[in-house]
């Protein structure tokens, strides 16, 4: 499984790279500009993302906006909907509306809430269909 971590925040990033790299081929981003250069790069090399795990809030661009772009280059590629990457979109914001605007505006798969519980984001792998 190919692996993009999207995520400002150092110790965040780490710790999701530690925790997934048993899963598959890690690369990380700090923000939402690098998150749709390596996913675009990704996808020019035929070796597209399975899992893109996004944090909400970052510089340059947010998570929302960089998921709209990852949509929008799948589409453009002619990826179904069946055959994108799955996002997880990772916040510390506790809003229901960023939540309802991640899942039903932008394609979002699943949503993780920070702190980050190890147990939370093995079990949202597993709904996913991406681990045992």
């Amino acid at each position: 499984m190919r692996i993009l971590i999207v995520e400002d925040e150092f110790t965040s990033r780490k710790l999701l790279t530690s925790l997934l790299s048993d899963y598959g081929h890690c690369d990380t981003a700090t923000d939402g500009v690098e998150c749709v250069q390596a996913f675009r790069a990704a996808l020019d090399e035929g070796k597209p993302y399975d899992l893109v795990c996004l944090d909400i809030m970052m510089p340059n661009m947010n998570g929302h906006q960089a998921l709209n772009e990852i949509r929008k280059l799948e589409s453009e590629r002619g990826i179904k909907p069946s055959a994108e990457a799955k996002v997880i979109m990772v916040t510390a914001l506790n809003d229901p509306s960023t939540v309802v605007k991640a899942y039903y505006k932008g394609g979002v798969s699943a949503y993780l809430p920070k702190p980050i519980e190890i147990d939370t984001l093995l079990s949202i792998l597993r709904d996913l269909d991406m681990i045992d």
